[in-house]
């Protein structure tokens, strides 16, 4: 690649016409390790920063005595090839496998007939006939209903992503118009779109909704097929990232906070941290939105309020230890009650004796706050709806997690709020799931953004692309 940055006197070039090589990447979450990472592949000498004691942003794990806990339930699809780019390159992916192909079993109890379990699975055969027979037999809804579920898949697949008029609208207005029922869009599409929008369709932009759908469902038979960690997350984005950014060189400081950043007479960096200053020619802010507003110099952004009207989403995770195993299947999705999705979390975490449930909860709205005992009140009960198991057996411990802004807000019209990569001040890029990826707020749209702000700071220092980084645009 050749200098372009040199020959234009961009002032992130060294005066000698040397590329400069020098990073910070504030936030150690997984838009910031990938950020760092790549500019490390690359050559680059980079620092990254982080406040918290760990990395791994809001993917995390803490101990609670001898359970190793994940803070929420995290998945990735078969189609998220950034995410599985950055479980190849920090050595984890033999530990967050993916299914061989989708199945999803979904248990409804609120049935006159009693419990009716169903299972959302593919076929080994091309788009759209791998779903349809999963759909044909779906039990959940009715012979019309799953008819007309299949003809809105099929206006889904034809509309233009690229249409920018598709995040103004919501999806639930959507589907309404595509004949879809109350039933349909709590029975399917809320059960895909709430775990991967953090949102109700009612509630999500339709852009970000056909996204979901078209490339997960409609774009390659396997897209789907589910993934997840089969260790603590925390192994995965603290210890082997670090790991992996000790090997290339970067240096990494938690428990550091950045107070401020500005640029000197010479269009360096200076990136403030208690007791020190951090000097670079190029500085990736990885933060939420309200923090990376907070630190922008003035004029880096036409906009800078649009990132404070970024709205945000809770999730909220019920973790429950019975004495004995309840569950046989290592995750299922419900319907009929208040439970969304529930999965095994026995031996990630370490568990010896008895199973232990977590149950993900998106789009939290009315809950995040509740009391646990008001929580367990309700879900315990819940619980025992769906699985009979659970009737005799004791409840060791509950507890809940909550994350109150765990995602941005997928609403119509949040794309013209979400910032690229580039700023208009030379040398600063933004990382975070909720950057313009085209993705909503997923471990995907995170790795992806800070490819994106690496590969913009690459080119502006003249450094060459690590080809590798770049592999997994060629599957998506």
């Amino acid at each position: 690649m050749s200098d372009d940055s040199t020959r234009s006197g961009d002032p992130l070039a060294d005066p000698s016409g040397r590329s400069a090589r020098d990073a910070v990447v504030v936030g150690g979450g997984l838009a910031g390790i990938t950020a760092a990472l790549a500019l490390a592949d690359a050559g680059v000498r980079v620092t990254l920063v982080e406040g918290r004691p760990r990395l791994g942003g809001l993917a995390f794990s803490f101990q609670r005595g001898d359970l190793t806990v994940d803070n929420g339930q995290h998945v990735y699809l078969r189609c998220c090839t950034a995410y599985r780019w950055f479980l190849d390159r920090i050595e984890g992916t033999a530990l967050a496998p993916l299914q061989d192909r989708l199945d999803v079993p979904v248990l409804d109890v609120d049935k006159p007939e009693g419990r009716r379990l169903g299972r959302l699975r593919r076929d080994p055969v091309p788009v759209p006939l791998h779903l349809g027979r999963s759909l044909a037999t779906y039990p959940h809804l009715s012979l019309a209903e799953r008819a007309r579920v299949g003809r809105a898949a099929l206006a889904l697949k034809g509309l233009d992503l690229a249409d920018p008029d598709l995040d103004t609208q919501d999806f639930g207005s959507w589907l309404t118009a595509h004949g879809q029922s109350a039933r349909a869009v709590e029975a399917l599409w809320d059960l895909v779109g709430v775990a991967t929008l953090n949102a109700v369709a009612g509630d999500a932009s339709l852009g970000l909704a056909a996204m979901v759908f078209k490339t997960g469902l409609l774009s390659d038979p396997g897209a789907a097929d589910i993934g997840w960690a089969h260790v603590p997350l925390g192994e995965l984005h603290d210890r082997l990232a670090r790991k992996a950014l000790d090997s290339a060189g970067v240096r990494t400081e938690v428990r550091t906070r950045v107070t401020s950043i500005s640029t000197d007479e010479n269009g360096r960096w200076s990136v403030q941290v208690p007791g020190e200053t951090l000097a670079a020619d190029a500085v990736v802010l990885a933060v939420p939105q309200r923090e990376a507003h907070d630190l922008l110099p003035q004029g880096a952004l036409d906009a800078p309020e649009n990132l404070l009207e970024i709205g945000t989403a809770p999730i909220l995770n019920v973790h429950v230890v019975y004495d004995r195993k309840v569950l046989e299947k290592p995750f299922f999705a419900a319907l009929g009650t208040p439970v969304q999705w529930v999965f095994d979390r026995t031996h990630a975490s370490g568990l010896r004796e008895g199973q232990y449930l977590a149950l993900s909860q998106s789009a939290a709205h009315d809950e995040i706050d509740e009391p646990v005992a008001a929580l367990r009140e309700r879900y315990l009960p819940e619980l025992e709806r769906l699985l009979p198991g659970t009737r005799g057996a004791e409840v060791k411990d509950f507890f809940v997690t909550r994350e109150r802004t765990a995602t941005f807000a997928p609403t119509p019209g949040v794309g013209r709020l979400r910032p690229g990569a580039r700023t208009k001040a030379p040398g600063l890029y933004l990382a975070g799931a909720w950057t313009a990826t085209g993705w909503p707020a997923t471990m995907e749209s995170a790795v992806r953004s800070g490819v994106s702000a690496a590969d913009a700071a690459l080119a502006a220092l003249g450094r060459p692309r690590p080809s590798h980084l770049f592999d997994f645009e060629e599957a998506a």
